[in-house]
């Protein structure tokens, strides 16, 4: 017989948020923000910001637009979130082979002085590695020997409000400036050699929900931004601001206003409470010159009652012009969603050879359990196949899903759903692809859950919730994680390496032939990129959730890989017993 838990414990398992504290208010715009007291979750003196005032780095200058749309192609550049402009986090590194990682030793390792998730991908560029923490601390470091160069933690609010945790997966470099998103919806530009603040803008006053938790993504002088607080009945948005100066140059609405299109899709007044948070970064084709974004859930979770028709545009990524943020197209996944599924993860932008032509793609492996193929250039949908167990609903030949009518989310529940609505995988972390081998890596979570209706009501402020998950599948030990290795073309999986745990961190692949990523079990884990044989596994401590990379320095090969989880150990199953506490490790290659 299942034994389920109370409605409110299993709640708190999700949405228990530490918050970081302070006893000042955030500073205005264009301003640096007052020194705080260290808030709960970090271990510190009360100083808040380090500067440099030496010479450092190897005499290299500004990062320019070239160097972005290179992307990978210099090994000692690690300097966007997806590697390169089409998020594949594939290292050109040839040196890093199934035969060579197993002689992988650690050549440094840093502390955070933080609890919670450690999700970083860091960055690297003029020999200097640039890396966030939760609670929005910022270090540079010699990217050689781990050297702390200067430092910032940023002073919180003490009345934060975020769902999941105080992430930060990364910063943004361009020309002298590395820019950061904080907690408290900021978005923060320092000198890259000296660690001053160049500027400090509000995004939106974040009491009403908003936190900004993923990674700027730089597309000429401007720097693209989301937020998250689709559990807060947010209105989403994204975001551009100029490099320069840190201005906003353009807005672009997720959720329609009274009289826009796509507001029909929403019953009565629920836009106005709609969510559709965009809190993972998105891609870019300069082919094109098109932006790419994802949205998540629409308000509330679990009850769709209060909201019927499809919420546009929640849960769709939508291309658009980065200059003006025009919307070029769109395209759904999950039309009135009431499973929290997002489309938040992951988009892979490649060009692929269908029915004997060559598609220009985009790719995305969806929290909902299937894997897309879109026409990236007007987003006509062509195919989606699950890599994980999916029972909520088939997909049609023009992409809407048929529902099934047993997996909507009721009062008293029965029905095991899939994928649960931690994924699938999830926008938290990243996949790799392997543009020679065709190959997508996807790190995910096989779970199913009961999904259970309750009341809603909507308080500013508050969490805008109706319903919740129930943890069946965790409870009784049959969730587990995998890695799937997904064909691009066709969306069939290859090869599947199986984890006693949900997979829940992020994945690097290299020229030589390897995928690297780690578990929730404190490994950090190498495969064969052809077959998915197991190469090397090295224990770390706590539980993997950041975004490795590999680079070189001083004529060295390095791979950078963070530990550190503090959230989702209960709805996972995930062991608790390791404390927390974020640290980078950096391996070198002989």
């Amino acid at each position: 017989m299942t034994t389920r838990r109370p409605m409110y414990a299993c709640l708190l398992s999700l949405f228990i948020a530490a918050c970081g504290g302070g006893d000042g208010a955030p500073s205005e715009p264009g301003t640096a923000s007052a020194p705080q007291e260290a808030g709960e979750g970090t271990a510190s003196t009360g100083k808040t910001h380090w500067t440099n005032d030496q010479p450092i780095g190897l005499g290299m200058g500004p990062v320019d637009s070239a160097m972005l749309e290179r992307g990978l192609e210099d090994p000692t550049q690690w300097l966007l979130y997806g590697g390169n402009y089409s998020n594949f986090r594939h290292s050109p590194i040839e040196r890093l082979t199934p035969e060579a990682v197993p002689n992988l030793q650690v050549a440094w390792s840093f502390p955070t002085g933080t609890d919670q998730q450690f999700e970083v991908s860091p960055v690297v560029y003029d020999g200097i590695m640039y890396i966030s923490s939760s609670y929005n601390r910022l270090f540079a470091l010699d990217a050689a020997s781990g050297e702390a160069l200067w430092r910032y933690d940023h002073p919180q609010p003490p009345d934060l409000l975020y769902c999941c945790g105080p992430v930060n997966r990364g910063v943004a470099i361009s020309g002298d400036a590395v820019i950061m998103a904080t907690l408290d919806a900021r978005i923060i530009a320092f000198h890259r050699h000296t660690g001053e603040i160049l500027w400090n803008t509000e995004i939106i006053d974040y009491h009403g929900g908003y936190a900004a938790t993923g990674v700027p993504l730089v597309v000429g002088d401007l720097a693209i931004i989301g937020i998250a607080g689709g559990e807060y009945g947010i209105r989403g948005f994204f975001d551009a601001y100029s490099v320069a100066t840190g201005e906003r140059v353009w807005r672009h609405y997720t959720v329609p206003a009274a009289g826009e299109p796509g507001v029909e899709t929403w019953s009565g007044t629920s836009y106005e409470t709609g969510g559709a948070p965009t809190w993972n970064q998105g891609a870019y084709d300069p082919e094109t010159n098109t932006l790419f974004w994802t949205t998540g859930n629409p308000g509330p979770d679990w009850n769709g009652d209060v909201r019927l028709g499809d919420n546009l545009y929640s849960d769709a990524v939508i291309a658009v012009d980065p200059a003006t943020g025009e919307r070029k197209w769109y395209f759904q996944f999950t039309p009135h969603d009431v499973w929290d599924y997002d489309g938040n993860t992951q988009i892979f932008l490649i060009d692929v050879i269908r029915n004997g032509r060559e598609v220009k793609a985009l790719v995305q492996p969806n929290r909902n359990g299937y894997f897309y193929i879109l026409d990236r250039t007007d987003g006509s949908f062509i195919s989606a196949v699950p890599y994980v167990q999916a029972n909520w609903a088939t997909i049609a030949e023009d992409g809407r899903p048929i529902v099934n009518e047993a997996a909507m989310p009721t009062e008293d529940p029965n029905e095991l759903v899939c994928p649960s609505h931690l994924g699938g995988m999830n926008g938290a972390w990243t996949g790799a692809l392997n543009p020679g081998l065709g190959l997508a890596f996807i790190p995910a979570v096989e779970s199913c859950e009961y999904y259970q209706k309750g009341i809603t009501a909507f308080v500013p402020g508050q969490m805008f919730l109706g319903g919740l998950y129930q943890l069946i599948d965790v409870q009784e030990g049959r969730a587990f994680g995998v890695l799937a290795a997904i064909d691009v073309a066709t969306g069939e999986t290859r090869w599947r390496y199986q984890d006693p745990v949900p997979l829940m961190g992020g994945t690097l692949s290299t020229e030589g032939g390897v995928v690297i990523t780690g578990n929730q079990l404190g490994f950090a884990l190498a495969f064969n990129a052809e077959t998915g044989e197991e190469v090397w596994r090295h224990r770390l401590g706590g539980g993997i959730r950041s975004q490795p990379i590999a680079y070189e320095a001083d004529g060295r090969t390095f791979v950078a890989i963070g530990s550190g989880n503090g959230r989702f150990l209960e709805s996972t199953g995930a062991p608790d017993i390791v404390p927390e506490g974020g640290q980078l490790f950096v391996f070198e290659l002989p």
